[in-house]
């Protein structure tokens, strides 16, 4: 314990955490924390755990990704490794003056941290035309994460696959047909949003998308000119508790199935046929309303003429 403490205030001094966060050190009394040290595999006291680039986030949301230190546990010994372990890695003020240069920005002051705050998330994604999950989690070159403070709460402002279509082209699509377009970005405006009380924490928000591809085509002069291809999807969306750290996962699937819209031109002679269609009615009509007119003027002609009589 002795040889611990020591460490940590020469780690503290030599790696303020505020200005070079490359080492943080911490401690887990066992007897109250007994699930943590359970996850890591602690089976003796005292255990040492190295988190390299404090990640405690992989692929499967919860396993925590770390070695197990068996050198000696002395002061010089254990500051030794430790330097050696972050000697490769860059300051994190370094990095930030590499980033800054060319605003000639040299302001290291500490800032605090904000007690809540959020981010905006845009972009484009080439994913294959297969299932897949597109995941955003906390993740923290220089932290390890508390999952009962993370809310991922968000609002979708735009979500689409394909290219993005215009909408002066969308309106002009539908124009030929009304439903199409309705379903390019069904998410748009939705909000997702928990509260940090108890009974909502590590919450998991999973979003579950049904992909199918539309084509217009029109066919004229005896090709195909395809108008549109774009992706409209259905979405299902459900919250779920997680003892792991909380994330925002979207589950997309490519139907199999295709809506295949055609625009067929008719033919002259179909407008031809049509006209005489409709000039034949006319006629047929017009018949009959003559033949009952005539046939009116006779009855009442013979009435008036038994009158007479």
């Amino acid at each position: 314990k002795p040889s611990w403490e020591k460490t940590s205030q020469i780690i503290r001094e030599r790696y303020d955490p505020d200005l070079d966060g490359r080492i943080l050190l911490a401690k887990v009394d066992c007897t109250v924390e007994a699930e943590l040290c359970r996850r890591n595999h602690i089976q003796g006291y005292p255990s040492i755990r190295i988190f390299r680039k404090g990640s405690d986030v992989k692929d499967d949301h919860g396993h925590h990704d770390h070695e197990s230190y068996y050198g000696d546990r002395d002061t010089d010994t254990l500051v030794a490794t430790m330097e050696s372990l972050v000697a490769p890695i860059p300051k994190e003020s370094d990095k930030l003056s590499l980033e800054n240069k060319s605003d000639n920005t040299t302001d290291h002051t500490k800032r605090p941290a904000p007690m809540t705050g959020g981010c905006r998330i845009e972009g484009f994604l080439r994913v294959k035309k297969v299932p897949g999950n597109l995941v955003v989690s906390a993740r923290s070159g220089a932290h390890s994460f508390d999952p009962s403070q993370i809310n991922m709460s968000h609002v979708i402002t735009h979500l689409s696959f394909g290219k993005r279509v215009s909408s002066k082209m969308l309106s002009e699509v539908n124009r030929l047909s009304p439903y199409l377009g309705a379903s390019i970005d069904r998410l748009k405006g939705r909000e997702y949003i928990t509260q940090h009380e108890d009974v909502n924490a590590n919450v998991t928000i999973e979003h579950y998308l049904q992909i199918v591809k539309t084509e217009l085509v029109s066919r004229r002069s005896g090709r195909e000119h395809k108008l549109i291809e774009e992706y409209e999807y259905t979405a299902h969306s459900s919250l779920v508790q997680s003892f792991y750290v909380p994330v925002v996962k979207f589950h997309f699937e490519l139907s199999p199935m295709q809506v295949l819209v055609t625009e067929n031109q008719k033919s002259f002679s179909h407008f031809i046929t049509n006209v005489c269609a409709i000039i034949g009615g006319v006629f047929t009509v017009a018949g009959i309303l003559d033949s009952v007119l005539h046939n009116t003027m006779r009855l009442v002609k013979k009435v008036e003429l038994g009158k007479n009589f």
